[in-house]
């Protein structure tokens, strides 16, 4: 199968492990099983790409400092989005550059999805209108109150309802596993379960 292209935005206060989660399910799965194969990209079915803002440095939650692979002007048709959250995302719901290319790039891709507050950009732009979604805890409150003909979820790890939003944090990897389910079947997403250490439910 051609390689699905993953990306992955960035931005300033995002939280590290809502994108490096999800980072490195995508980026450790491959289609021949064992450790060996993951020293190459032969049967890897994801490339995986950050996006920043803009070019350059940008800092996430608790100071890690983080070079995107690209910006969002110059990225590559995007076949996964995956948008992250954390308390960068607050900022961004004013911010028209981004809420449009997010929409833009959504109206495009196979799939769209995101971790924690990320939802909230989404109900921004009218993403989750008439959806069952979730999001971090701390903000299950407020995805409701910004859209309430959304159905919020504060007990699931993620919700797939064509637009797949999952909880914080943690959580995201659950999100991507199952999105690698549904690229690369069960038997892929476990064994790279397998590999990365990680018990799936």
């Amino acid at each position: 199968m051609k390689k699905k292209v993953v990306g992955i935005l960035l931005f300033p206060d995002v939280e590290v492990l809502d994108f490096a989660g999800p980072f490195e399910v995508f980026s450790r799965v491959r289609t021949v099983p064992g450790p060996a194969s993951r020293i190459s990209e032969d049967s890897a079915p994801f490339q995986v790409l950050t996006v920043g803002i803009e070019p350059g440095e940008l800092v996430a939650t608790g100071g890690l400092r983080v070079v995107a692979d690209v910006a969002m002007d110059d990225a590559p048709p995007i076949d996964i989005l995956v948008v992250p959250g954390g308390f960068g995302t607050r900022p961004l719901l004013d911010n028209e550059r981004v809420l449009t290319w997010i929409k833009e790039r959504a109206e495009v891709a196979e799939l769209v999805t995101s971790v924690c507050t990320g939802a909230l950009l989404f109900a921004k732009i009218g993403l989750l209108r008439g959806r069952q979604a979730t999001t971090h805890q701390g903000a299950l409150d407020q995805l409701a109150k910004m859209d309430p003909t959304i159905t919020v979820h504060g007990d699931r790890r993620f919700v797939d309802d064509g637009i797949i939003t999952s909880g914080g944090v943690a959580a995201g990897v659950d999100m991507a596993f199952h999105v690698v389910e549904k690229y690369c079947g069960v038997d892929v997403a476990d064994e790279t379960s397998r590999y990365i250490e990680y018990p799936r439910p």
